[in-house]
This record gives structure tokens, sequence and C-alpha cells, in this order.
């Protein structure tokens, strides 16, 4: 297992040129000593140069589930990168960082990164807010950085898409923004009408940047699938006590709650919920994406569904994605949970293997003299990542340098949906239900409607 320890800068380093916390005590000598300190004097290497060591910067909330899944695939891409001649050549440093969930948290990180560590590539963010509080700095910088976390489509709309010079060095390889979600979200429905027969949805997203454009589009998008929207509320992040939104949608007819929850909710829903209520729960729910969710409800999510990137790694979405799930399986499923690399994960996999993609096609990895070529390869890279086929929408479309989606036959975005069911053992396990092409199960409606 990769290191988990602290080395001497207080970031988390792996790669054949660097010395975790671990190897130090072991190999404690003068090579030693300067490699692990080296990253800590500033500018030793000068980030954004092809100087022998690629220096790539994670930032997630290592501190839950979604980071340390994340930070996990960083550590399986670098390694796998490491035994194919590394980044163009290089040997790969991975610097992480835990963010925690505040602007005021990484903020500091980012410009230490930037500033000292001389990275040449940043990846990661779950929290849009985050996201948006660093992307100036990153901008700034012209360091290449590529969101693996966050989903907020303003988050590139208010910066990329309105000054292309400025922002041009930042990306998203996944998910896909919140407004194709929206979309994606109103087939499903649609789906689901085609399936139970369902035709009356409440909306309940929390009030949160990323959901924004579900508040703004996703009604509009059910009633033209001409489904109703019988109820709309957004409750705070910080709501504990869902009872009175639960009541009211039972009033309100609903054969299913759609909600949408990264940092609110903590599950009090779900106990609120399950048996109660004969509505299904369906939507976007970040805690249930953990493979460990049954366990710690007790059951209490059974039947909720999530959609999630890489579709709980139980499906092989693409030929490289149940590789991959075995490689993080067998190096971190007997450890802290996650087992399973969850969406952001997936995400922080693709992108380290599509950026070198990128790189060979561009033919440097030194964004201080060649970005612009870098960036032109960023756009023209078609990439089998293990969540999807990745390409990325170019400058003058509607959301430049952001990841597009993909569709299937009859034109429907293609956005893995979970479902919690009964595993026959006494316990429970994720399935894919929606698209059917992906599916591992059918959808069940809860069994006490």
């Amino acid at each position: 297992m990769a290191n988990e320890g602290n080395n001497a800068c207080g970031s988390d380093r792996i790669g054949k040129g660097s010395v975790g916390r671990r190897t130090f005590i072991g190999t404690a000598g003068a090579g030693a000593v300067t490699t692990a300190f080296a990253g800590c004097l500033g500018g030793v290497d000068g980030g954004g140069s092809d100087d022998g060591t690629f220096k790539i910067g994670h930032l997630a909330p290592t501190g839950m589930a979604m980071g340390r899944g994340s930070k996990r695939s960083a550590e399986i891409a670098v390694n796998e990168l490491e035994e194919n001649d590394g980044m163009q050549g290089q040997e790969i440093e991975l610097i992480d960082e835990n963010t925690e969930l505040t602007v005021s948290t990484t903020k500091p990180i980012v410009e230490r990164m930037v500033n000292k560590d001389n990275v040449d590539l940043i990846v990661g963010t779950f929290s849009s807010e985050v996201t948006q509080g660093i992307i100036d700095t990153v901008a700034d910088a012209n360091v290449p950085f590529i969101i693996t976390g966050s989903a907020d489509s303003s988050t590139l709309l208010d910066t990329v898409k309105q000054d292309y010079e400025r922002y041009k060095n930042v990306f998203r390889t996944g998910p896909i923004n919140s407004e194709l979600q929206a979309e994606a979200i109103a087939d499903y429905a649609e789906f689901l009408n085609e399936l139970h027969g369902w035709t009356d949805f409440a909306h309940l997203p929390e009030k949160a940047a990323w959901t924004k454009p579900f508040r703004d589009l996703l009604p509009g998008y059910l009633e033209d699938r001409g489904l109703n929207v019988v109820y709309d509320e957004s409750p705070s992040v910080d709501t504990s006590n869902f009872t009175p939104f639960l009541d009211d949608i039972e009033s309100a007819g609903a054969d299913a709650v759609i909600r949408f929850f990264a940092t609110g909710g903590r599950g009090q829903l779900l106990k609120d919920w399950a048996g109660n209520y004969p509505f299904a729960l369906e939507g976007v729910h970040v805690a249930s994406m953990s493979p460990q969710f049954w366990s710690q409800t007790n059951g209490g999510c059974i039947y909720e569904t999530t959609s999630q990137s890489g579709g709980g790694g139980v499906a092989p979405l693409t030929d490289k994605t149940m590789d991959f799930v075995n490689k993080y399986e067998e190096e971190y499923a007997d450890g802290k949970p996650p087992s399973k690399p969850m969406y952001m994960g997936f995400n922080t996999y693709d992108a380290l293997h599509f950026y070198d993609k990128a790189t060979e096609e561009a033919g440097t990895t030194n964004y201080a003299d060649n970005l612009q070529d870098i960036v032109d390869a960023m756009l023209s890279v078609e990439h089998t990542g293990a969540a999807a086929e990745i390409s990325l929408y170019g400058k003058d479309s509607d959301y430049p340098n952001d990841v597009k989606e993909t569709r299937n036959d009859e034109d429907k975005v293609n956005y893995p949906i979970t479902q919690w069911q009964p595993d026959g053992e006494g316990s429970g396990q994720h399935q894919v239900v929606y698209p059917e092409a992906d599916a591992t199960n059918d959808h069940t409606k809860p069994s006490w409607m």
C-alpha cells in the first residue's frame, strides 16, 4: 500500500523521485534527506519544465471517504504511468494535501504547491465552492488544473467561457457538469415513468452552488417530458430534520422525490424515509456512493438510488473499468474505507491518464513555455477511461474545456445510476439500474410502496 503518512512538508508524496516518512525511516542517509526535503525549499526543480521529475498536486478532502478514494486512485494511476516510462519520460512525484471543504484551507495549499513545490499539474477538488475559490490563483499561475470532483457548470462558464486566455489552463474531465446532469436526470425520470408508470415527482435540491442548474433547469425538463413537478423546495445543507419535507411530499402525492445532496443530509433523510413514506428516493446522494453506506445506515439506504461516475465500480462501463477496480480492491479493500474508488476516484484516475496522453500529443509537459500546445492537445485527445469515453468541448463551444457527455442511440445522456438492493445474504450492494445497456439489475421500487 502506498504511504499515507505525512512527510516533513506536511503533505503526502509518492513516486520514484520522493521519499515518504516510512521509506525515510528505513533509508536514513544523505540521499534520502535531500529527496525528502527538496520540495520544501521552493524552486529547486522549477514547475513547468521538462526537468526529469513531473510533480502532481492532488487536492481533496482526504479526511472523507470520497477524498481518500481520489487520493488512492491517483496513486494507482501514478504507479501505472511509472511502469510505462513515467510522464513523458519523467519520474512522477505525487503531492497530496487534505483540503477539507473550505477555501480558507485550500487556497494556501494551492499557493504552496505553485510557489514552493513547483507542481506541473493540479488535479482534484470536491466542493464547487472550493474550486471557484482557487480558480483565479491557478489561472494566474498558468499551471494546468483538471477538476475531477466538483460539477457546477458555472465554474467553467463564468471563467473559461468569459475569459478564455486567462483561464484556458483549467479543465474538467469528469464528472459531467450540473447542466448536463439535469438533462440526464430528466431522462432517468422518463425511464422510471416507462418502467413503473410514475408521473409525479418532488424536487429536493440542497442549497449549494452545484445544485443551482438543477434548481433552474430540472423542473422544466421534467415538464417537457410530460411529467409533473408536484413539490419543489431547497433545504439548507444544515438541515437535520427532514420530516416536514417528507410529510409535504407525501401530501403532494409524489411517486418519487429527486433529491440532490452532497454535503447535506448526512443520512438523516433516509432514517426518516425508509419504510415510512410511499414514494421512491432518487437522484444524487454523495454519502450513498460509499460502498460502506449499507452498513453505516444499517440497511436504511435500501432502494435509494444515486448517480455516480464509474457506476459504483460494479459494472464494466468500459473495457478498463473492472481492471482499475480490481487493482484498487487488491490494494485498499481491507483497509480504511472506501473499499472502492467512488466517483471522484474514477475521475482522478482517468484525468491523470488523459493528461499523459495529451502531453504525449503535445510533445511536452513544459506548460511554462508550451501551454498553448498542451491546451490544444487536451482539446483534441480522446481517451477510454475507467468511467467513460473522455473528450473535451472546444474553445468556442457552449462548455469550453469541459468534459463531453456520452449519449446512447436515443440521444439520451449516459449517466450511471446505482441502487442499493439486498444481496440475498442479509446485506446489500450497489446495482447499476440505468442506463439499461450498463445495468447489472432492474430498478426496484421500494417494497413498502
